[in-house]
């Protein structure tokens, strides 16, 4: 118990069903990593070395759909370093990021068609997920209510108030009118055909979303955000070590049973890949834009 590691939930039951999907055949999932930010295991969960260096992936996932493409998350933007120039002292200091290209860059990059972009899909409004938002203006930006309050307030930790509030983005409230799904109360399936579907999962912040995404032959992914940092967080059951999630995490017992509840779906659906927002072995499972140069991924796909 030394490194808190949660107990292990029961499988999802037998009747809560795993929903069937009808993605279309030209669906795609791509990675569109636009920098990282160096951490190491210890900041990542509890238990991890301060010796194991982790680059945390930031960047953006494009969800490819013949209905219109989506943007999870954007990743690191063109004004980076004046936005993180907004943040506290302390923050700037512990918060050492190397930019590879902004994802605007990178479409423009692989000749991408940007009138197939229809929004950009936030899995919850901290600094490192809406950097890139300005060099999309105009886009549509798809977040939960509770973020988008929360974001102009001062409950929420980790985003550029001084910036950003000045920005006027094309705001609009994602609405989880859908009943049950994987055992969360409620959901949102974007297109109607099962392919994305959201579903509210509070906790590291007021309005944290988790995207579930099924592409041709039912291959599944979730892209949970900051539910966890590392994989880690989901397959030993590790929280963030205790100062970091109470001065990172909004609501810590919310934040557990959404663990537990993804830990159980992953019980259940033993294919399931599981996308932390931070966790570049996960992106490295996915396809990438084709003409398009980085420094690339640094770990491989485990």
């Amino acid at each position: 118990m030394k490194k808190s590691t949660l107990p292990m939930p029961s499988p999802l039951p037998a009747s809560i069903p795993v929903p069937e999907a009808t993605p279309p055949a030209d669906m795609d999932l791509v990675a569109v990593p636009t920098g990282v930010n160096h951490r190491t295991a210890a900041y990542a969960y509890t238990g991890g070395s301060i010796f194991d260096k982790r680059d945390f992936y930031i960047g953006a996932a494009l969800i490819k759909h013949p209905q219109g493409d989506l943007l999870v998350d954007s990743g690191f933007g063109r004004d980076i370093a004046k936005q993180i120039a907004t943040m506290p002292c302390f923050f700037q200091k512990i918060t050492k990021y190397d930019v590879w290209k902004t994802a605007a860059d990178q479409l423009k990059a692989a000749d991408y068609d940007f009138s197939r972009l229809s929004g950009i899909l936030l899995t919850h409004a901290h600094w490192d997920h809406m950097s890139g938002i300005p060099d999309f203006p105009g886009l549509p930006v798809w977040v939960s209510p509770r973020d988008r309050a929360a974001f102009y307030s001062h409950e929420m930790f980790g985003n550029f108030r001084g910036y950003f509030q000045e920005t006027p983005f094309n705001w609009r409230d994602l609405t989880f009118e859908g009943g049950p799904y994987l055992g969360f109360p409620r959901h949102h399936d974007v297109y109607g055909d099962g392919s994305i579907v959201c579903v509210p999962a509070p906790g590291h912040t007021p309005g944290s979303i988790i995207v579930f995404v099924t592409l041709l032959n039912q291959v599944r992914y979730a892209l949970v955000g900051d539910l966890v940092w590392q994989r880690e967080g989901l397959t030993r059951r590790l929280e963030r070590p205790f100062l970091i999630r109470r001065l990172g995490d909004f609501d810590n017992e919310g934040n557990r049973q959404n663990i537990l509840k993804m830990v159980s779906i992953m019980q259940r659906i033993p294919g399931l890949i599981v996308v932390p927002a931070h966790d570049q072995r996960a992106f490295a499972e996915m396809n990438q834009l084709p003409n398009v140069t980085t420094k690339g991924l640094i770990l491989a796909a485990q």
